[in-house]
């Protein structure tokens, strides 16, 4: 558990439908008692975290719950079989149906495409409408509550014009929907989202994870629990095919481009609860931030 003067920091990354993985952590550590004052996404990173930080504890896991539920209600069959072969094949049948027909309560195809759109226009720089996703939001987030202090949130999302990363943080400015679907634009798929006039595409785009903010905008000698949740993990094995290659190299491309490393091996230590599935919890050079890593690999 924490102790009275650290607070609590759940580190969302992007990463699709892998994001799916980030609702089970944040139940877990829920139930172990890390209740976060400061959620910060990139991404689905940036859904969830909106999620969370836009819903009461009791309605949290819930409303993650109902979420994941939509965008996967057109995927209702399962493996034919366990073996790496036929989830290979499965998957790749389940990114096709997404590429047809879009995602649940997320985005749809664009229907005239949009070769035929006019140039210039949204409509003619993204293969889908996510409109869908914006009625999602409004639908499961509550942003007055998003934005009333309870919860810090911040997500990230880059100017597409100077391709320079921005964050969007209730401590500074009032998020709402657009904020959220900005972080998550990933082009060519999803249009750019414009803010005050400002174009923005999915953060991952320069960063997938919102660490280095985090650190930097803490504050002052104040302690930290810091749990990230890593879709793609940084550390791996050598590659022995191709498929293996494109996969290991996606990893390493999205994985956290801030890596903290231990002082010494009296700085970490193993998480208090072994209902939490992460790694271990060390300390920064500062000695006022603990890192939890709750990762898929």
């Amino acid at each position: 558990m924490t102790t009275s003067q650290e607070k609590v920091v759940l580190v969302l990354q992007g990463g699709g439908a892998l994001g799916a993985y980030q609702a089970g952590a944040y139940e877990a550590l829920a139930e172990a008692g890390y209740m976060p004052s400061w959620v910060a996404g990139i991404s689905i990173g940036a859904v969830n975290s909106a999620i969370i930080a836009g819903n009461a504890p009791e309605h949290r896991v819930p409303r993650l719950r109902a979420f994941w539920e939509e965008v996967s209600s057109r995927l209702t069959a399962w493996p034919p079989a366990s073996d790496d072969t036929s989830r290979k094949i499965f998957n790749e049948t389940s990114a096709a149906l997404v590429a047809l027909w879009g995602v649940p309560g997320f985005f749809e195809p664009r229907i005239p495409p949009a070769p035929f759109m006019p140039p210039g226009t949204p409509e003619a720089i993204s293969v889908y409408d996510s409109a869908p996703l914006n009625a999602t939001l409004n639908d499961l987030v509550d942003f007055d509550l998003l934005n009333s202090g309870t919860i810090r949130l911040s997500v990230g999302a880059v100017q597409v014009l100077t391709g320079n990363m921005e964050y969007f943080d209730t401590t500074a400015q009032h998020v709402g929907p657009e904020h959220i679907m900005a972080s998550g634009a990933l082009p060519p798929g999803l249009p750019p989202i414009e803010i005050g006039g400002e174009p923005y595409w999915d953060g991952g785009l320069v960063s997938n994870t919102p660490l280095q903010h985090v650190l930097e905008r803490g504050g002052p000698r104040q302690d930290m629990v810091v749990f990230q949740v890593d879709l793609f993990s940084a550390r791996g094995d050598l590659p022995e095919t191709l498929f293996d290659v494109g996969q290991r190299e996606k990893e390493i491309r999205y994985s956290s481009r801030t890596r903290l490393n231990p002082i010494s091996s009296a700085s970490c230590r193993p998480c208090a609860e072994p209902s939490v599935t992460c790694g271990r919890m060390c300390r920064s050079n500062s000695g006022a931030i603990r890192i939890g890593n709750c990762s898929t690999g």
